[in-house]
Parts: C-alpha cells; sequence; structure tokens
C-alpha cells in the first residue's frame, strides 16, 4: 500500500469525485450534485478525503464532525481496486482527523443492502446498532 495517497479534496477535485461516485458508490444521494459538494468542501476542506494510486482517484470517503458526533458517508472504491486495503486506510484517515478534533465515536451511514461494503466496515471495528432506527427526511 506504499503507493496509495490519502488527502483532502480540493475544489479542482469535484468533478471527478462526482463522476467517480456514479461508479463506485453505492446509490446515490439527493446532495450528490456539484452544489452539494462545493459546499461540504467550502464549510470544511478537510471532510472530503480522496484516496490516490498513481494519481487515479481510487476511493472516498466523508468525515465530518458538528463539533459533538463524527460523522461517516460515501466510504466508496472503485470497484476495480476492492480488496486491496483502501477503505481500511481511508477509514483510519477518517479516524485520526476525528481524533484530531476531540471526536469520540464513529457514526456511519452504510446501506442495509450494501451487503458487500459490510466485511469492510466490520474489519474496521464497525457493527451495527439494531436499537437505533434512523429516520431522514429530504430538506430540498
Amino acid at each position: 500500500m506504499s503507493d496509495l495517497r490519502t488527502r483532502a479534496a480540493g475544489p479542482a477535485d469535484l468533478d471527478a469525485v462526482l463522476a467517480f461516485w456514479k461508479t463506485a458508490a453505492e446509490g446515490t444521494s439527493i446532495s450528490d450534485d456539484r452544489d452539494g459538494v462545493e459546499r461540504l468542501v467550502a464549510r470544511d476542506p478537510a471532510a472530503l478525503i480522496l484516496a490516490e494510486r498513481d494519481g487515479a482517484l481510487v476511493g472516498t470517503v466523508i468525515a465530518g464532525f458538528d463539533g459533538w458526533r463524527c460523522h461517516l458517508y460515501r466510504l466508496a472504491v472503485r470497484p476495480d481496486h476492492r480488496r486491496q486495503g483502501i477503505a481500511g486506510a481511508l477509514l483510519r484517515a477518517a479516524e485520526e482527523r476525528f481524533l484530531r478534533l476531540g471526536g469520540r465515536r464513529g457514526d456511519a451511514m452504510v446501506l442495509d443492502r450494501n451487503e458487500s461494503a459490510h466485511p469492510a466496515w466490520r474489519a474496521a471495528g464497525y457493527a451495527p446498532e439494531p436499537q437505533w432506527s434512523r429516520w431522514v427526511k429530504p430538506l430540498a
């Protein structure tokens, strides 16, 4: 994994990230558009973490911290690069960010139907909490 690099996304990366999510992420979200991702990077420039190998985008994770809780979204790895430790490297980068900010617990948005991702989350120490239900409301 010595050729794998993680870094924060910048404004110049956003089109590539959006295109990447269309092929590497399971499903899309109402906020998966240029305006939504621009707002994220403008508000918290270190939240969108990219993994690159030989200069090519191979993974992403959003590591958001609201001052109280740590939230993980959009963990995605390019399909032909899965099972190579990229998800783990992204989660370690996110957790290091959270610790620097004073975070104490990671909360991940993981689709139940995305069963192929569950082993990566479990390997990183995450587990579903069946006693909690997540209720969401689109605001736009």
